[in-house]
């Protein structure tokens, strides 16, 4: 195990997440109710319904919206969605992948085109960027779980393939098929995760310039930002300084 995966680098500015606190806890609804209506709506019974439930608690969603969330799949309530990807590129050369849950395809591909074109960017085709990432799990922890030898060790005991450490925080990578595993393994000794989901990793990372960043993280904010998308991944990477200079 070892490497840095740079992945809060590339999830960027985390004060600009809190800043969409009441649209996350929407957008977490409802991967709840979509993962509660493709299985059991028991999370112990359901893996993606327990990632989802595990996300929603690190990113700290009420219980009570949580429980909302899985009555209304349990009812048959709410909007068909469904998982469409998007491929693009934006300045630099950079690849990127936008994940939706929408229950209006034309809407969605046309508001997510439109976004990349206004914000230097454009929208390629299905698998046109795809190859250059891997899907695999993704874990992280604040620095408060332990130091980096005691996470690193529950992470090789609990089945991880990957770790990275730093002042932030900790980010275990496994396998896609070994995530609800291995998260369930390390609740049980380092407590619940800040974050469990699927994620495109990116095999090549782009370094991009002050210039470049500006541009690309407001076409990412702007995608962040439709209701209908729910993540975003890239293979960019961007300096601590620049980042710092852009607040």
């Amino acid at each position: 195990m070892a490497g840095h995966s740079k992945f809060n680098n590339i999830k960027h500015r985390k004060g600009a997440q809190d800043k969409k606190r009441s649209a996350m806890f929407s957008k977490l609804s409802r991967e709840i109710t979509v993962a509660a209506k493709s299985g059991m709506p028991d999370p112990d019974m359901n893996p993606r319904l327990r990632l989802a439930v595990n996300n929603a608690k690190g990113q700290s969603m009420p219980k009570d919206n949580i429980q909302r969330a899985i009555d209304k799949a349990s009812a048959n309530e709410g909007d068909d969605y469904k998982e469409v990807r998007y491929e693009g590129f934006g300045p630099g050369g950079v690849s990127l992948i936008v994940e939706t849950l929408t229950d209006n395809i034309n809407r969605t591909v046309t508001n997510v085109r439109t976004i990349f074109s206004r914000n230097g960017g454009n929208m390629g085709e299905t698998g046109s960027v795809s190859h250059g990432f891997e899907r695999v799990g993704y874990i992280s922890y604040p620095a408060s779980a332990g130091d980096e030898e005691q996470v690193l060790e529950a992470a090789m005991e609990a089945g991880a393939e990957d770790i990275s450490s730093d002042e932030d925080g900790h980010e275990i990578w496994t396998a896609m098929e070994d995530l609800h595993e291995v998260a369930g393994a390390l609740e049980k000794t380092l407590g619940e995760a800040e974050s469990v989901k699927l994620a495109w990793r990116p095999t090549v990372e782009v370094e991009v310039d002050e210039a470049q960043a500006e541009t690309l993280l407001n076409l990412i904010d702007a995608l962040e930002e439709d209701d209908d998308v729910q993540n975003v991944h890239g293979n960019y990477s961007v300096s601590d300084e620049i980042l710092e200079k852009l607040g």
